[in-house]
């Protein structure tokens, strides 16, 4: 029995022999097209298949046919596996070929494929040069195009042949030049993804960085306008391959020091006495009271500037109150990074972000850089001699919204001073990484970057402005952006 290779259509009509027409719609094929659909129905249940994605492919077996002849439907790759009905799949010769494709809708023929072998549809209608399609799935990747859209193709003459190559529909001539230029279409179609994915702009002829993304300046004005506002320091980094982890520091490197020195540390100072008096019955103050009462004990036996006796809590509460006061104030004059003070600030700032009168700051790039890292699959984390709350609280509210989504964790003074090259190798064991080198480091702070490299780091140090000055020779690689990394 001959089994044609392509079949006519013509006004939603099939126009193919009575042979195949009977053996299509014989018992032994539309078993076969309700078994698949079933099977489609249960593999989508059971999680095996995704809404649009896979396909069941079986032969039908009938003893009557010679089984090169064979049919084998194919269920569709853009129909809802969960939705599929017998008559959503197409027909392949037992050879390999393609035969037909159909699905009858109020609009007209609905043509579907699946891989390299993809319908050829010959238009012979003299009096039409449009073809009609609808509930495409693939649709989806033309901008402003959806599932249940119509697409009306026009064309020159009344013979033409449709082909899709993943998801990729082209109109030609001939099925040689039709696929061809399908082919071509897939390969450059996922090449720009690829581009977009790594934050290049595809449709430009040097693949530079995307402008504009989501309100975000540019990658080449950000890196222009922070290189040019830190002065005419060139950096010099380059890293390859991209890291597992990065690591940031906060002051001077994700965020202007000015911001904490000009804004977070007079807060804190300004309201200390308020947010003590207030709270002082709390547990969370109270534990706040005792860590302070350790750390001034020790400042007075090693006599640390600055530092003032707080009485017992028999002298008062407001005698209490006013010694704390007179040590956080020095504490933070001297710009003291320990815990006892750094966890008091956190608690105080967090009244002022939930009272909407603090507003997290970040640098221009850090937001693009965060999001790009994120879609590498880079985990990035904080640690910063601020708490942990501090950090949480200046990254979920700072001038270009919530960006925790985009961080992996924070670490504060608890697992070690940043100055320190223990602390860096606990941070090492916590992320789990095969090997420190895993890990990049960027900060601000030249003494802290000896210490991560002790450690076995990758770092970088941030050239921002306001930034103190670096050793000569420092060795260091330098970066003016993130979006250099």
């Amino acid at each position: 029995m001959a089994i044609p290779t392509a079949v006519a259509v013509n006004g939603g009509l099939w126009k193919m022999g009575s042979v195949l027409q009977v053996y299509l719609e014989s018992k032994a094929v539309n078993e076969t097209r309700c078994l698949i659909s079933e099977l489609c129905r249960q593999f989508y249940n059971l999680g095996w298949v995704s809404g649009t994605g896979g396909s069941i492919t079986m032969k039908v077996h009938d003893s009557c046919i010679p089984k090169p002849q064979q049919l084998i439907p194919m269920s569709l790759s853009g129909v809802q596996k969960e939705r599929m009905e017998p008559n959503d799949m197409y027909m392949k010769h037992g050879h390999g070929h393609v035969i037909w494709a159909y699905d009858m809708r109020d609009s007209g023929p609905v043509i579907h494929s699946h891989g390299m072998e993809s319908c050829l549809v010959p238009m012979t209608n003299p009096l039409s040069k449009e073809f009609r399609i609808t509930h495409m799935e693939m649709i989806k990747g033309i901008q402003g195009h959806g599932y249940y859209d119509e697409l009306i193709e026009v064309y020159p003459k009344t013979t033409a042949v449709l082909v899709r190559h993943h998801g990729i529909y082209v109109w030609g001539d001939s099925w040689i030049s039709a696929k061809t230029q399908a082919e071509c279409y897939h390969y450059l179609f996922d090449a720009a993804i690829k581009l977009h994915h790594l934050g290049l702009d595809w449709s430009t002829p040097d693949h530079g960085p995307i402008q504009n993304v989501k309100g975000f300046s540019s990658i080449n004005s950000v890196i222009k306008r922070v290189a040019t506002k830190a002065g005419t320091v060139e950096s010099n980094f380059k890293l390859q391959p991209y890291p597992r982890c990065v690591v940031l520091d906060i002051e001077g490197t994700t965020t202007p020091i000015s911001f904490v020195t000009d804004v977070l540390f007079p807060y804190a100072q300004d309201n200390v006495g308020m947010h003590l008096s207030a709270t002082y019955d709390s547990a969370e103050t109270q534990d706040d009271i005792k860590l302070l009462r350790s750390q001034v004990e020790d400042d007075l036996k090693q006599g640390v500037l600055g530092a003032v006796a707080i009485p017992s809590e028999d002298a008062g509460k407001e005698k209490v109150i006013a010694s704390l006061v007179a040590n956080v104030e020095a504490m933070i004059k001297a710009d003291r990074k320990i815990t006892a003070l750094k966890q008091l600030q956190g608690h105080i700032w967090r009244i002022g972000f939930e009272n909407n009168e603090l507003e997290g700051v970040v640098f221009d790039d850090v937001p693009e850089a965060l999001k790009k890292w994120h879609v590498l699959g880079i985990k990035a984390y904080v640690y910063s001699s601020g708490s942990r709350l501090a950090q949480r609280l200046i990254f979920g509210n700072t001038n270009y919204g919530d960006l925790r989504k985009y961080l992996s964790g924070f670490f504060d003074t608890a697992v070690g001073y940043k100055r320190e090259t223990r602390s860096y190798v606990e941070i090492t064991e916590s992320l789990g990484v095969d090997k420190p080198s895993d890990i990049l480091f960027v900060t601000d702070v030249y003494q802290e970057a000896t210490a991560a490299k002790a450690a076995g780091l990758e770092v970088v140090i941030s050239i921002r402005p306001g930034n103190g000055p670096l050793p000569e020779n420092h060795g260091f690689k330098t970066i003016n952006s993130f979006l250099e990394i």
